[in-house]
């Protein structure tokens, strides 16, 4: 199957909940899938990069326009969640378990601003 970004955006927002249930990898690996490419399983949202790497997707470079169906791999930061964070993008907003404010997922993201790599699919 190739890669439907659509099926992808439309999974992660319909399943997304309110807040954060600390299941990003999981929800977000899950939407890639119903968008049609597995891209198989790590235990941490960090390390996911190479695996989308594998499954055919590029880093962006920074600064190039966002397009629904990019994927966000965000580092750990000092103090926060030491498996980083995971999402998808909709064209609009950022998805994970939950309907992200912004692509950084929360304050400690927000204010640390780690490393981070956007991958698109082509």
């Amino acid at each position: 199957m190739e890669w439907n970004r659509n099926a992808a955006v439309d999974h992660a927002k319909g399943h997304a909940n309110a807040r954060s249930l600390g299941r990003c990898a999981e929800y977000t690996r899950e939407a890639i899938s119903a968008g049609g490419v597995e891209i198989g399983h790590t235990n941490s949202a960090k390390d996911y990069g190479i695996l989308l790497e594998n499954a055919g997707f590029r880093a962006i470079g920074i600064g190039e326009n966002l397009l629904a169906g990019d994927v966000v791999i965000i580092q750990p930061y000092p103090g926060g969640n030491r498996n980083g964070h995971m999402a998808i993008f909709d064209g609009t907003t950022w998805y994970s378990d939950f309907r992200q404010r912004d692509m950084w997922a929360g304050p400690g993201y927000r204010s640390a601003h780690p490393s981070y790599v956007i991958y698109r699919k082509n």
